[in-house]
């Protein structure tokens, strides 16, 4: 069993949900990440994403766009990520890690080197953005030979049929985009995702998380009602960028708002539950 599916059975078992945070690797200087991972965890994170800086983020936000900047300062490329997760795993062997970014690092790496490499060093799952399964056979191959879990991201405006091409190419989660637009976009509409996810899951047992829009402990909450997972993005990103003057500050600081979401959504679990 991957360390993804592992973590969902463990939370299944448990009545809770997956906190899934979103750093970008080398923001705001490669020495912080590793720590940052750490720290995310100990703060009650389930599986980490870790974001591969690239030069034109399309899909996300100012807040992330800057991220990428900050790292590109320090030249962080996507061998120095691979190196950050070896690094990680030298004292973490169980919490999955994503990677989440787009396609040109990785087709200038070569899909089969950068899948070998990746599993080599204890990634469990990729995201590429800008990659549509339709055009992505091989690198989703070369993915599943390595063990691998693709994951493909799913819009309010997926139709059926798009949303079963897409789960059909998936494995680890499905990653629902609660909110049309850029990360970082405005607010978020609980009942319109509740409807939406009751769709997908008519097509799929994968289990889904719910991005876009989780600003704090409530909104984290209120996604963990429907979802399987709720992945924070810009909010967290945000308080790093804050922070990137002081960057011994940035574990403690960014973990204290890991911690905040995980109380709310165990605390809706149990309430829910009664």
């Amino acid at each position: 069993m991957s360390r993804i599916a592992a973590c969902f059975t463990r939370l299944r078992a448990a009545g809770r949900k997956a906190l899934i945070p979103f750093v970008t690797a080398g923001d705001p200087h490669p020495a912080v990440t590793v720590p940052l991972m750490h720290a995310l965890v100990e703060a009650g994170a389930d599986i980490l994403e870790l974001g591969i800086p690239f030069s034109d983020p399309m899909a996300d936000g100012p807040v992330i766009q800057q991220a990428c900047e900050r790292a590109l300062l320090h030249h962080t490329s996507l061998r120095h990520v691979l190196e950050m997760v070896r690094e990680f795993r030298a004292d973490n062997d169980i919490t999955p890690v994503v990677l989440m970014g787009y396609l040109n690092p990785v087709e200038v790496m070569g899909y089969e080197i950068f899948a070998r490499a990746a599993a080599a060093v204890g990634v469990d799952g990729v995201l590429t953005v800008d990659l549509p399964p339709e055009e992505g056979s091989e690198l989703i191959a070369c993915l599943r030979e390595h063990r691998l879990d693709p994951i493909f991201l799913l819009a309010p405006n997926s139709t059926p049929a798009r949303v079963k091409k897409i789960c059909a190419a998936a494995s680890g989660f499905v990653y629902y985009v609660s909110l049309k637009g850029v990360t970082g976009a405005a607010s978020l509409d609980t009942e319109a995702v509740a409807r939406k996810l009751k769709e997908i899951r008519a097509v799929t047992d994968l289990p889904i998380g719910v991005g876009f829009g989780i600003r704090d402990g409530d909104s984290a909450a209120r996604v963990a009602a429907v979802a399987d997972a709720v992945v924070v993005g810009s909010a967290l990103v945000s308080k790093i960028g804050a922070l990137a003057g002081t960057p011994d500050k940035i574990p403690a600081q960014a973990a204290a708002v890991i911690a905040e979401m995980r109380r709310a959504m165990d605390h809706q679990s149990v309430s829910g539950d009664r």
